[in-house]
C-alpha cells in the first residue's frame, strides 16, 4: 500500500531545509546507516556526498554518474536523489564555475543511467528518497516499490515538490 500525503509549506531552494522534507528523510534514514547523495550541494545528511559544483560542502565534486559508478554494489542503506528538476535549474546550479551544462544533461539516457547506478548501490531492503516535480523515482523496472509519496504544495506561483520514497525489493542482475 502506498501512503500519500499533501501539505503546504514555503519553498526553499535548499530542498532538505523544507521541514517536511527533513522529516521524511529522518523517518527512513536511521543513525549509523550508510547513505549517498549524488547531488548534495551543501547537505551533509548522507555520509557520501557529491556535487559537480566545487563551491559546495560535498566531499566529492565529479559528475553524479561518475560518483555513483565509483560506489560499491549493494552497499548503501539508501540514496537521497535530489537532482535539478529541469534544464533551467541545471543551468542555474551548474553553469559557470568552469562547468558547462551540455546535451548530456538533457538526454534521457543520462538520467536512466543514474537510476540504474542508484539501484545497483542500494542494498535489498534499502531506500531511495527522490525529490522532483514528478513521482517517477528510481522505478519498478529497477527493482523498487513506491511506499510513500509526499506532495508539498508551495502556493500559486510555485510547482509542488514531490517526494517519492521507494524500497528496493528485487535484486536486479547488473
Amino acid at each position: 500500500m502506498i501512503v500519500i500525503n499533501r501539505i503546504w509549506e514555503m519553498p526553499n531552494s535548499k530542498t532538505f531545509k523544507i521541514k517536511a522534507c527533513d522529516k521524511i528523510i529522518h523517518k527512513y534514514m536511521k543513525p549509523n546507516q550508510l547513505w549517498a547523495d549524488p547531488f548534495a550541494r551543501d547537505s551533509t545528511l548522507a555520509k557520501d556526498t557529491n556535487d559537480l559544483n566545487p563551491n559546495t560542502l560535498a566531499k566529492s565534486h565529479v559528475d553524479a554518474l561518475d560518483f555513483l559508478k565509483s560506489l560499491e554494489s549493494n552497499h548503501y542503506d539508501g540514496v537521497l536523489y535530489d537532482p535539478p528538476y529541469n534544464l533551467a535549474q541545471m543551468k542555474q546550479c551548474y553553469d559557470g564555475n568552469h562547468i558547462k551544462v551540455d546535451h548530456q544533461f538533457t538526454n534521457n539516457h543520462y538520467w536512466k543511467e543514474l537510476k540504474l547506478e542508484i539501484a545497483r548501490i542500494i542494498k535489498p531492503g534499502g531506500y531511495s528518497i527522490s525529490f522532483n516535480w514528478n513521482t517517477c523515482g528510481i522505478g519498478k523496472c529497477n527493482g523498487f516499490e513506491i511506499i510513500e509519496v509526499l506532495d508539498i504544495c508551495h502556493g500559486a506561483m510555485h510547482y509542488d515538490t514531490l517526494v517519492t520514497v521507494e524500497k528496493k525489493i528485487i535484486e536486479k542482475l547488473f
